[in-house]
């Protein structure tokens, strides 16, 4: 298969990179429907609603604020480029922080204090499978491809150079995630949010390094780019937050 590939349908082109963008969101709510009709929440459904709305808000927000942190050369380009450029970047670590943060700051305003985030760890890891292999169909289109190697998985993804099929790693890191959560839960007690936690932790520590090995900006004074400094942040957040509740327990 040469990449890039786009699918055909009635003789129409269709991007493959929309295509599993918009059956990640579509599969990947169902699941969540799915769940919750499952399982008794804690968060009435007015509340839920709520959060997750400021969750898609944050998502949306975060991942374009990454996105041009990511590109210094945005804040030099025209107005109308910029614009351009605005609704057309996206990064998945900012959505995940962006929306942590929204739906942190929509919590605290309706005064819910359930933990939310356990309900959307699986759908989100499923949603995020099915985009990676648009990222990947798309080949070096999208910017989410590996630098070039001599290592066996290397790939022809459509410049003729072999890469670290990035796209494919992250498919594989996310289902052994996936794994590795469930067998954890079935044989663990876990409070809420916990693992929405592991899994916010586990992956920003996997991006943080996988950044390493593909072709992206690195600021020069801390020598690693913006995406790997808000998963640092993101991991110290959750570290803090670890703390915390380690203290109060021990106080209780």
């Amino acid at each position: 298969m040469q990449l890039p590939f786009d699918f055909k349908i009635a003789g129409v082109g269709i991007d493959s990179h929309f295509l599993f963008e918009v059956l990640a969101y579509i599969i990947s709510y169902r699941y969540y429907i799915r769940l919750r009709s499952n399982k008794k929440d804690k968060i009435n459904s007015e509340n839920r609603f709520i959060i997750i709305v400021g969750a898609a808000g944050g998502a949306f927000f975060g991942s374009k604020i990454l996105g041009m942190l990511e590109h210094p050369s945005f804040f030099m380009l025209p107005t109308f480029e910029k614009m351009v450029f605005f609704m057309s970047t996206k990064t998945i670590v900012g959505g995940l922080l962006g929306g942590l943060i929204g739906v942190e700051l929509v919590k605290k305003i309706i005064g819910e204090k359930h933990s939310s985030g356990d309900l959307f760890c699986f759908p989100i890891i499923l949603g995020m499978m099915i985009g990676r292999i648009g990222c990947f169909l798309s080949g070096i289109e999208d910017g989410t491809h590996g630098i070039e190697t001599t290592f066996f998985l290397g790939m022809d993804l459509g410049d003729g150079l072999k890469r670290h099929p990035t796209a494919l790693y992250e498919i594989l890191v996310l289902a052994v995630l996936w794994l590795f959560l469930c067998v954890s839960r079935s044989k663990c007690s876990f409070r809420d949010g916990l693992l929405f936690e592991l899994f916010m932790v586990f992956y920003l520590w996997w991006r943080f390094l996988i950044e390493f090995i593909k072709p992206i900006y690195q600021y020069d004074i801390i020598g690693i780019s913006a995406i790997q400094v808000a998963c640092v942040c993101g991991i110290c957040y959750y570290f803090l937050k670890g703390c915390i509740i380690y203290v109060k327990n021990c106080k209780n």
